[in-house]
């Protein structure tokens, strides 16, 4: 017999700075969804208009009043408040409401947890969950044992509250050395990946774009793709062909979001450095969505905070089978803009054509020399470039190739008489 597991009912409760201005409303919407993710249900919402967020206890004294009664009267089990509250927010809170207290980054890391499915995954969440409770035992410690559970306290290494904070630093430390050896195998296949001269196409965009929806489109790659922020968790990287027969990786990654919180930028970093290794990002974007722009601007203010990222980027606006919200502008910051319908598989074929157009620009003559003992590269060299003449010499391999731009860079050191 399937127990349902009962939904909790929230109160979502933001703070609207001047320098916010609409944002405000549409982050309490996307915390709403993030809260149905969660198995939430929101029963209202308390937005307060101050010019900074309150130190001790993140909105006015004022309007906590106005929360408790809302409590009462909707029959709440707790609120979650749409930005990451210090620890002394959080006690603060917990005393004044006497209710169960979470921020946006704990519904975040509790989605994470209830999507983690590989072992790498699994690891990277739990070390987030234990980053961001560390500081906050207190609190937290009274929050959750007051409800015995619910959205916050899953997870692949739940861990009582009570725990000390000895035990968790050293959970931590065991978690980023296992994490340390995951990362020395994912830096293996990478090189393989690099030698067997196959481009790798990464797919980054903001969560619920329609990332997997299109990896499956081109690739049959049979990856969960629902209707929900965060459905898919674990990079999936798959072939696919393009019309002019070059083959390429096509990696699917963890949708980005609005204040994203450091806490898993930091443990998913070795999952998320894959980017910097692309040749070429699909950049895909919700054409559906009242706040693109915005949603545009996070997802390159993440792959900022990863890296700096030089490899070509083309933005695929999806969901065109649809009526836009607004005009869907050419983006400055990509090479080329392309118009597609993942689910209805319209424009894919331009697509393809675009990335295969992307890999081939900016191609002129490169000379080489490869020393024998690195010959992996003269492989890597014939899957990616036109050879246009070869010599065996004393120091190596000699080659004159016509490479683009992006294989030039990473031949750099092997470049014959720079």
């Amino acid at each position: 017999m399937t127990i349902e597991q009962k939904e909790e009912k929230v109160i979502l409760i933001g703070v609207d700075l001047k320098q916010r201005g609409s944002l405000t409303q549409d982050s309490l919407y996307e915390l709403g969804e993030l809260a149905k993710t969660a198995g939430a249900q929101p029963v209202g919402t308390i937005i307060q208009s101050l010019d900074h967020i309150h130190p001790a206890h993140y909105i006015g004294k004022g309007k906590i009043g106005e929360v408790r009664v809302l409590l009462q009267e909707s029959q709440a089990e707790g609120i979650i408040c749409d930005d990451e509250l210090s620890p002394v927010q959080l006690k603060n809170l917990e005393q004044l409401l006497d209710t169960k207290v979470m921020d946006r980054t704990m519904l975040i890391l509790d989605i994470f947890a209830q999507r983690a499915v590989s072992r790498e995954g699994k690891l990277q969440v739990e070390l987030a969950q234990l980053q961001y409770r560390l500081p906050r035992l207190v609190g937290l410690g009274t929050s959750l044992s007051r409800l015995g559970g619910g959205i916050g306290t899953r997870g692949p290494g739940e861990k009582k509250l009570e725990t000390d904070r000895r035990h968790i630093r050293n959970r931590i430390q065991e978690l980023k050395k296992e994490l340390e050896s995951l990362e020395k195998h994912r830096h293996l296949i990478r090189s393989r990946r690099e030698n067997s001269g196959i481009p790798l196409v990464g797919i980054v965009g903001y969560t619920n774009a329609g990332k997997s929806t299109l990896l499956n489109a081109l690739t049959e790659a049979g990856v969960l793709a629902e209707d929900k922020l965060f459905a898919t968790l674990d990079p999936t990287t798959r072939k696919v062909q393009l019309p002019g027969g070059t083959e390429v990786l096509l990696s699917d990654t963890v949708g980005f979001i609005h204040k994203l919180p450091h806490h898993l930028i930091q443990a998913f970093r070795s999952t998320l450095e894959e980017v910097q290794y692309a040749d070429i990002l699909l950049h895909i974007v919700n054409s559906q969505s009242l706040n693109l722009d915005h949603q545009m601007e996070t997802v390159y203010d993440t792959l900022n905070k990863i890296g700096g990222i030089t490899c070509p980027i083309i933005t695929v606006y999806n969901k065109t089978d649809l009526p836009a919200q607004q005009p869907l502008l050419l983006d400055p910051r990509a090479t080329k803009t392309y118009y597609i319908s993942a689910q209805e598989k319209i424009g894919l074929e331009e697509l393809l054509k675009g990335i295969e157009e992307a890999l081939q620009e900016n191609k002129k003559i490169f000379e080489v020399l490869i020393p024998y003992a690195e010959s992996q590269w003269v492989q890597f060299i014939y899957g990616q470039c036109e050879v246009l003449e070869i010599e065996h010499v004393v120091e190596g391999t000699y080659m004159k190739v016509y490479a683009n731009s992006y294989i030039i860079q990473k031949l750099q050191k092997y470049e014959k008489n720079p």
